[in-house]
């Protein structure tokens, strides 16, 4: 690889990371493009590459939001738990998969358009809506039950796709276990470095990582991710809500339009 092609990666990797600790989310949406249209990787490789590198994005805003006061990590462990499990699970699963990814593409796409339709329309809620004054408590409330379902969730994309888990983690943080968002942000990071950690040691093991790819990549959202973090405590909620519902609305489109493609 040239100077130029190391350097694009670097960036895109600076650039992921910012958004994925703004946003509570691995970056992929930044690093799939480039590694599956610029770098030319296949798509097995490409998620096995994305999911090592949005690991160091989760790592670096996990540490950033645990410092500013976002998490409480014995409130996490039942989805801690749960999502590990899972994401060794479809790790597993995963080269069945890549035969079929087409039909995962699809509804990917969907399900993160219905997610960030619902994290718009709260965001301009709770922007237009009557002002409340949101709890610093960093603890996620919720049953048992219900946390081991979110987690165990979660754990199916990065296992299964080699992407993040913050389409379902933010939201069900902030929705059904009524977090406030930058706590279901900070929450959500800190599981999904644990699932990501996971599916990219077992994704190596498969095969599927490209590392003269990775390694720039990784080192530049280990330093985005700590920007996009302290940018986090800059936003209001209401914005951080809408922010993050138009970029998955993006994603739900790129994932929609890569089945109708591959249709043709």
């Amino acid at each position: 690889m040239n100077i130029l092609e190391l350097s694009i990666m670097a960036g895109g990797g600076i650039l992921a990371g910012v958004v994925g600790g703004l946003l509570g989310i691995g970056g992929g949406i930044v690093l799939m493009p480039i590694l599956r249209f610029f770098v030319g990787l296949s798509p097995a490789v490409a998620a096995g590459t994305c999911i090592m590198a949005v690991f160091f994005t989760t790592l670096g805003g996990c540490f950033r939001h645990h410092k500013l006061g976002h998490v409480n990590i014995p409130s996490l462990l039942p989805v801690l738990v749960a999502g590990a499990i899972s994401a060794v699970v479809f790790s597993l699963v995963f080269l069945y998969f890549t035969r079929r990814e087409i039909w995962l593409d699809l509804g990917t796409g969907l399900v993160f358009s219905l997610i960030s339709l619902r994290m718009i329309l709260e965001g301009f809620s709770d922007l237009f809506g009557k002002k409340m004054r949101e709890s610093t408590e960093s603890e996620i409330r919720g049953s048992l039950c219900g946390k081991l379902t979110i987690g165990g969730i979660a754990g199916i994309l990065p296992g299964l796709l080699g992407i993040g888990t913050g389409a379902i983690l933010v939201p069900a943080f902030a929705i059904i276990l009524k977090a406030p968002i930058k706590i279901a942000i900070g929450s959500s990071l800190t599981c999904f470095s644990v699932n990501a950690l996971l599916s990219s040691v077992i994704k190596f093991l498969q095969g599927f990582i490209f590392l003269p790819a990775a390694l720039p990549i990784c080192l530049g959202t280990l330093f985005g991710s700590n920007i996009g973090a302290l940018l986090n405590k800059r936003f209001p909620s209401p914005v951080l809500k809408i922010l993050f519902g138009l970029v998955f609305s993006y994603v739900s489109y790129q994932y929609i339009l890569i089945f109708f493609q591959g249709r043709v």
